[in-house]
């Protein structure tokens, strides 16, 4: 199948990277590997962070042009060289989509959009342009795809009809993490080496961009768990960089100068080894829409101590691939971390729940023949007379 392809708030091919990013690759890949042919459409970003409706009406006369461009190309084109569905990624209220629904409307061919969300709470607000959209793609939506179920009762607020929602599951390439876990012993040593870690102390990983607001909020709970836990052995790893590295430094100094390394921005081959050779995951993921790098972990065999919120709860299994504290509960997260600590066998048992958890349930594999056959399936029912 021909598939025109959309993220609008951040394109596959942007240079910096973030979840977002990550997870629209991977979206890629999974068509890609179910067999379609998929061509990424445009590289417009329709993101507004700043909540300026000037600026959004700019965005959306822009992406106009594009859409108007793409019809002129592919109406006077042969069939077999038009799209034959249209799938877009993560639109919303700061970055809507204008320009799927409108080419799909004008070609016939279904719309599909993975990841929408819908804030009524942004109604009339400073996007509300982007509020508005955002819940006439969904409505226009052949197939809404949510990762969660948060989500998925999300959509049902913008009035989208039920029968078109479907459950798909994060997913990942599970087998680099597999590839890297087979070779534990060897990365931790290397590890050890590298960055001055007690071999025989537990090393627990923390795994975020280090920006503003909800990724810099959740270092900063990491920290207020980790300091009531002085009395334990345990060194923190840290993987990612920002712009508030500073800030993120500066919540972290207290656990002491010999708790904490940073390991700085890690491409994916070299976190996959830092997965496998850590002990223990603990990410408080303050308004994680589910957290990449929970799952990232699970598939490198490593237990996740984090919270109970939003989508986590989707994709961590509470007492079989990790534990989960109440959302915002520090002192719960904590005490969880301190049972791990102080009980490798658990660990041992939960990273290998955690690795076969995401194998199962969370694999690339499984995703592609899903995607296959919900858009075969909705492909058909737009044929029918």
């Amino acid at each position: 199948m021909r598939i025109a392809f959309y993220a609008p708030l951040k394109p596959p091919a942007h240079p910096h990277p973030s979840g977002d990013r990550r997870v629209a690759r991977l979206y890629l890949d999974a068509l890609a590997l179910a067999g379609h042919s998929v061509t990424v459409a445009s590289q417009l970003r329709s993101f507004d962070g700043e909540g300026v409706p000037e600026r959004q009406r700019s965005l959306r006369d822009q992406a106009d042009a594009e859409a108007s461009g793409m019809l002129q190309t592919w109406q006077t084109a042969p069939h077999a060289l038009r799209p034959q569905l249209w799938f877009s990624y993560h639109p919303y209220f700061k970055s809507p989509d204008w320009i799927g629904p409108r080419v799909a409307q004008a070609l016939d061919i279904p719309y599909v959009v993975a990841e929408a969300s819908f804030a009524p709470k942004r109604a009339g607000g400073p996007w509300d342009l982007g509020h508005q959209q955002a819940g006439h793609a969904i409505r226009a939506a052949d197939l809404l795809i949510c990762p969660t179920r948060q989500d998925a009762h999300g959509l049902t607020l913008a009035s989208a009809d039920p029968r078109r929602i479907v459950r798909l599951p994060p997913f990942l390439d599970v087998e680099p993490y597999r590839q890297a876990a087979s070779r534990r012993a060897m990365l931790r040593e290397r590890l050890a080496a590298q960055w001055g870690l007690a071999l025989d102390t537990p090393w627990l990983l923390a795994v975020g961009m280090m920006r503003p607001g909800d990724k810099l909020a959740s270092y900063r709970s990491l920290a207020q768990a980790l300091g009531l836990l002085s009395d334990r052995r345990w060194q923190l790893l840290v993987a990612g960089d920002g712009i508030a590295r500073a800030e993120v430094e500066t919540a972290l100094r207290g656990l002491g100068p010999d708790r904490v390394r940073y390991l700085g921005e890690c491409d994916p081959a070299a976190l996959a080894e830092v997965y496998a050779a850590g002990d223990l995951c603990v990410w408080p993921a303050v308004n994680e829409a589910f957290g990449m790098a929970l799952l990232e972990a699970q598939a490198a065999g490593l237990p996740v101590v984090s919270c109970a919120t939003r989508g986590v709860v989707d994709i961590v299994q509470d007492g079989v691939s990790g534990l989960l504290a109440p959302t915002d509960d520090m002192a719960a997260l904590a005490s969880r971390v301190r049972m791990l600590i102080d009980d490798p066998a658990l660990r041992a048992t939960l990273g290998a729940q955690a690795a076969r958890h995401a194998l199962d349930h969370h694999s690339l594999a499984q995703a592609a023949k899903e995607l296959d056959r919900l858009l075969v399936t909705v492909v058909a029912e737009r044929a029918r007379p």
